[in-house]
Formats: structure tokens, sequence, C-alpha cells
């Protein structure tokens, strides 16, 4: 599953080498900010915050660059073995209960790679950190949800298989979209609803963080993910 940026993460062991190869390779419209840094962030002007994020053992380079919350993107070369090397990603944080939410809602548009092994995703989060909600709206190569399968439910939009499982440090909600997407609207708040209100796994939970991002195993020779376009709106 995706990480949280905090420093208590291992360190990646290829930070030195991401500084040096990765910024080399940040594409020219990186107007506004970018950064090989292996927990480089960046707030822009209306909210969104812009996260580096490799937080896995075994990690190559990577570079994130930022036009806006709407327009960025990530280089990553990391090399072919298991494990998640990191979640770059845009954050939004909301800061409302479940049952005071009226709507919750998201869109996406994103260029991914043919190869490697990733997944696109949303990583949803209470303000506690004790669930953890993840939307997979395309992946590819070796990747699998945490978990056990639930089966497959249509919510917000879309068909999802659903998985549940804990990684020991919080449960995790996974939902995969039966068929790839590189780009679309999802309402949240109904699949919110439905694992509170249909299946229990959780009660009025505050909601914090909505991320958005590309959760990579591997991206071996360097491969690019660029979002062409994200929102998230709440009320």
């Amino acid at each position: 599953m995706a990480r949280r940026t905090l420093s208590r993460f291992v360190l990646a062991p290829a930070a030195a080498v991401a500084a040096l190869i990765g910024f080399a390779a940040a594409p020219a419209q990186a107007a506004i900010w970018s950064s090989s840094d292996q927990w480089g962030n960046y707030t822009t002007s209306d909210g969104y915050t812009l996260y580096n994020n490799i937080w896995g053992s075994g990690a190559g380079a990577q570079t994130i660059w930022v036009n806006s919350s709407s327009n960025w993107g990530v280089w990553a070369d990391h090399p072919h073995t298991g494990g998640i090397k990191s979640y770059p990603n845009a954050k939004k944080v909301v800061g409302k209960s479940i049952t005071s939410l009226a709507s919750l809602t998201s869109n996406y548009n994103v260029t991914v790679p043919s190869g490697g092994d990733y997944n696109t995703s949303y990583d949803i989060w209470d303000t506690d950190y004790d669930y953890e909600v993840m939307l997979w709206v395309n992946y590819n190569g070796a990747v699998g949800a945490l978990g056990t399968s639930q089966g497959t439910v249509t919510l917000g939009g879309h068909t999802w298989t659903v998985y549940k499982g804990d990684n020991g440090a919080n449960q995790v909600f996974s939902f995969l979209r039966t068929s790839d997407s590189t780009s679309g609207t999802v309402n949240i708040l109904p699949i919110l609803k439905w694992i509170k209100d249909t299946k229990g796994w959780w009660g009025n939970e505050t909601i914090g963080d909505v991320q958005f991002g590309y959760e990579i195993t591997s991206s071996a020779g360097g491969l690019d993910f660029m979002t062409n376009g994200f929102s998230v709106s709440s009320s």
C-alpha cells in the first residue's frame, strides 16, 4: 500500500543517485518546481501538496516535476525487483467526517507507460491513520492488492474488485477497477459510506488526506508518469 510521507520510514539507499540522475531527467516544462529528494514536497497556491515520496527499500532514481496541482509528473528508474519503491502523489486535505460530507468527488487524467510494475491510485486516509482506502484506476505488471477478495461492487461510477487486509499498522480496503482507465470522475463518498454502512468495517471516520498518484514497484530504464488533470472537490 502507499505510505504517508513521514520521516519514520526507512531511507531509500539510492537517494544520492536520484539527486544526480533523476534531476537531469526532469522534463523541461517543470517551470514551477521539481525535486529528486526522497521526501521532496511542494504546496501549490490552491492547497494541494505534491510529494516525491520514495519510501521503499532498493529504490532507484526518481524526479517529480510540477506545473500545477493538475499538471505534474514523475520520471522514475526503479530496478525490476519486488516491493513498492515509491508513491509520488498529490494530496488534498478534506477534514470532515463521513456523515458531515454532502459530496466528495475527484477527476483524473493520466498518461502512464505500457511497461513497468505499478498502479495509478487514490490513497484515502482517516485523520488518525487507522484506515486506508485505495482506489486503483489502472495497474500494470506484477502488482496486487493486500488482503483477500471481498467480491465485486459498482460504486462511485466504476466497478471494482474489493480487497480487505491489514498491514500491521492499519486496515486497508482496496478497490481495483475491473478495467483500466486513464481518465474519469470518481464519486468517492458512496464508497466511504459503503464501507461504513453496508460493510460496517469502520465508523463515522473523519477523512483527512485524499492522495492521488503512482505506486511504483519497478520502472527499470526510466519511465514517465504524467498527470494531465486532477482535482478533489468536497462539501
